[in-house]
């Protein structure tokens, strides 16, 4: 069984897990692969493992070094994968309907539960179905939103009739926020229920912060630090992060700007606002004390499913200042412990940091807040919603299945070929 560190909320605080379930959870991306799929599913995939669930990992293999250091609690299955498109760091897993037929004959799971769409998920949709294996899925990345910054926004009719056709293949689809789930269900998604994101609040927290580092900032005691964490990349509107520091600066000259995270837009953005700190990649203790030494944090995207950062943010005791969409919208309660914008109104979000700039008593008094928001959104608790969610599929699993026989789908990522490389560990 995977570790489980002392930080964590015991299990035994929620009721106890059923008799254990064999799941076969599948995705096209897993740590050391840093991104709110990977980081989110490994730590659900923990707490699974923790309520004495057996879980069979199903992933793309990685390097030799990552796997080195994988995770040892549970069955792994490595299939193939290439370097997905402008993510080079990110594996996209090749489709394997033959191999996971074989797999899962052999070692039948009670339930597949698939987190990703892509063309492994896909022959792991195709494999349950042959099979008549309940499955269940998730929806955490909005590829038809993301379509729209890389030139192909002509794709995105056909990307979300594809995962459409994808979800409503699966018993169960999972989203993080009631407004997804809505906007899901208005597009003809079924069967669409809401599972929170958690958060770990022993490792994200206010007293982690650091006068050291924000001094290699260049601030001091009366500074006010902007900090913004993510993908450097054009899908995180990212331009208006530096707007924002420009209309705060104009009003208050003690305003820094730190970017922590990596991407395709590092160095355009390194030349437009040469005074901001580009602290790269940051992990665990180090991420969670750069968002505890800053004072606001700035989070203009509209891509998100969710926005992980955004609780990691406010459990560190960081007000947020965010356009009223994904876990923004349901986390961040506006003048309280973060301030929210309308959805497109970029004059307004500059308008209003221009405004806490002149008024930093303002944001201060949020911090105070920050956090009580999200203290109970720990992991374990996520674990048993979700557990909770597969026991009540698995009482339907009786009734038929949809019956249409899933089709090739129109998606650039469509499956076309078998997989040939597979490997397991042995579960523990």
């Amino acid at each position: 069984m995977t570790d489980v560190h002392s930080d964590q909320i015991l299990v035994e605080e929620y009721p106890a897990s059923s008799p254990s379930l064999r799941l076969s959870v599948v995705t096209e991306t897993w740590p050391p692969e840093i991104n709110g799929v990977s980081l989110t599913l490994s730590r659900l995939v923990q707490g699974l493992c923790a309520r004495n669930h057996q879980v069979q990992l199903i992933r793309p293999r990685q390097t030799r070094v990552d796997e080195a250091s994988r995770h040892t609690g549970f069955e792994e299955v490595l299939m193939r994968g290439m370097p997905i498109p402008r993510y080079p760091e990110l594996k996209l897993g090749l489709p394997g309907k033959r191999a996971l037929i074989q797999a899962w004959t052999l070692r039948r799971p009670d339930l597949v539960h698939i987190a990703t769409e892509g063309p492994l998920g896909w022959s792991a949709l195709q494999a349950a179905r042959s099979l008549r294996l309940p499955v269940t899925s998730d929806f955490r990345t909005n590829f038809q939103a993301y379509s729209q910054h890389y030139g192909v926004g002509w794709l995105r009719k056909p990307i979300v009739a594809y995962l459409r056709k994808f979800h409503n293949l699966t018993r169960l689809t999972m989203v993080p926020t009631e407004a997804l789930r809505r906007e899901l269900a208005a597009g003809g998604f079924q069967n669409v229920q809401v599972v929170a994101r958690g958060v770990d609040t022993q490792l994200f927290r206010p007293d982690r912060r650091s006068d050291a580092l924000r001094t290699s900032w260049g601030a001091d005691a009366d500074s006010l630090v902007l900090l913004a964490v993510g993908r450097l990349a054009a899908e995180k509107n990212l331009d208006m992060v530096l707007r924002a520091f420009e209309a705060m600066r104009a009003v208050n000259a003690g305003v820094k700007l730190v970017f922590v995270g990596d991407g395709p837009l590092r160095e355009n953005l390194r030349q437009r606002c040469p005074a901001a700190v580009f602290a790269g990649m940051q992990r665990h203790e180090s991420l969670a004390t750069y968002y505890a030494s800053a004072d606001l944090f700035l989070f203009p995207s509209i891509t998100e499913t969710f926005g992980n950062v955004t609780i990691e943010a406010l459990a560190s005791g960081l007000p947020v200042l965010a356009f009223d969409s994904a876990a923004a919208a349901d986390w961040v309660r506006h003048g309280a412990n973060g301030w929210l914008v309308p959805v497109g109104d970029e004059a307004g979000y500059a308008s209003l940091a221009a405004g806490l700039a002149s008024e930093p008593a303002r944001i201060a008094q949020a911090s105070t807040l920050a956090r009580s928001q999200v203290a109970q959104l720990d992991w374990q608790q996520i674990a048993w919603q979700v557990e909770s969610l597969f026991l009540q599929t698995l009482g339907a699993a009786a009734a038929p299945v949809p019956s249409a026989q899933p089709a090739s789908p129109t998606s650039p990522t469509s499956p076309t070929s078998q997989a040939s490389d597979t490997r397991a560990t042995n579960s523990v």
